[in-house]
């Protein structure tokens, strides 16, 4: 998976354990409990879920996240044509590098990837959308080409900066691979969060990390979002942020919107079990979180969690000329997981609820 903040990597095994001691709705005996991921990101969550046995839908406002979806949850392994796609995969991995917009945009004016690897971007991003065979194919190729890319560049993760000297896997060259795909149906849907909550059928669970501050997604990932878009629109500033990254700005993103935004969707989702994940970096209180919560679905547990922060924090971030920007205030931040339904206290204690 590419690497992203927010991830929640190392969340994963407890999320879907709490998810699966969950009561589910009555159904025929073959049915599969079902779950929604509001704001699946990368679908580490989603992926989870799936593998557990859920049928999910995992839904994200961003171009990448539908393409992510589409390849990891809504494909099935099963039927998916795979001698057909590594054939593919091949013969985009013998495609000679040629200068286009990833090269100008990202290796020339920016640093994030070596020039001969953005040669290589351009060259296969080129030639995904004649050479795939209907949507799910093309996102399963798009999939393959982020995963490369990702491994190739030369950031701490963010694609707002880029590191003061070149990662020693930006040396390596761009290879592209078959990801590792999932067994079972889903679906992916790209829509915002808020609209979607009280349009969908209603689910066994659903799973809700918001955006948590000021910080974009859409800006902090600009060049995926690019890439799968395929659109080479004007960019601005050291980053080389595509120009709509000054308009698009999700209700979350704002201190003033952000409290009115998730409460709507936390009183309109169609869900029997909310669980939702923040921290402590976010613009919400843990007690306000819990008290919404529990207006609504009655009973709500919490689970706290410390971990370290993304890497970025770790060792900071330069600017083109090797400068440090700004001050790492702290290196760890506190998770916190709401549980909210029917008996979720009893339902989640051995997993160190509250």
């Amino acid at each position: 998976m590419i690497k992203y903040i927010g991830s929640k990597r190392t969340l994963v095994p407890r999320i879907v354990e709490i998810a699966r001691r969950l009561p589910k709705r009555r159904r025929g005996s073959r049915a599969a409990p079902t779950a929604c991921d509001l704001f699946a990101g990368t679908t580490r969550v989603s992926q989870g879920l799936k593998q557990a046995g859920f049928r999910v839908t995992a839904n994200d406002v961003a171009s990448y996240g539908e393409v992510l979806a589409t390849a990891y949850i809504e494909a099935d392994s099963r039927r998916v044509r795979k001698k057909a796609l590594a054939a593919k995969i091949a013969h985009l991995n013998t495609l000679p590098g040629r200068d286009g917009y990833v090269t100008r945009t990202f290796c020339e004016e920016a640093r994030y990837f070596q020039p001969f690897n953005g040669r290589r971007i351009d060259a296969v991003r080129d030639e995904i959308d004649g050479l795939a065979d209907g949507r799910v194919e093309r996102a399963i190729l798009l999939t393959s080409l982020l995963e490369a890319a990702d491994r190739v560049d030369s950031t701490t993760g963010l694609q707002m900066a880029y590191l003061k000297a070149w990662a020693p896997r930006s040396f390596n060259a761009l290879e592209l691979r078959m990801p590792e795909l999932l067994a079972g149906g889903g679906r992916a849907l790209r829509s915002d969060a808020n609209a979607l909550a009280g349009e969908m059928d209603e689910v066994d669970v659903a799973y809700i990390d918001p955006p948590y501050n000021q910080h974009s997604y859409h800006s902090n990932y600009h060049i995926w979002e690019t890439l799968v878009r395929h659109d080479s629109p004007p960019s601005y500033g050291i980053a080389r942020k595509r120009e709509d990254c000054r308009a698009v700005k999700s209700a979350y993103n704002s201190k003033a919107r952000a409290w009115d935004a998730f409460a709507h969707l936390i009183r309109n989702v169609r869900a029997r079990h909310l669980i939702v994940s923040f921290n402590d970096e976010g613009y919400f209180a843990r007690g306000d979180i819990a008290a919404l919560l529990e207006s609504v679905c009655g009973e709500v547990a919490t689970i706290p969690v410390v971990g370290r922060r993304y890497v970025g924090a770790q060792i900071g971030i330069f600017n083109p000329s090797g400068k440090k920007v700004g001050r790492v205030s702290h290196l760890t931040n506190h998770e916190f997981i709401f549980v909210a339904g029917p008996g979720a206290k009893r339902l989640t204690k051995s997993v160190g609820a509250e």
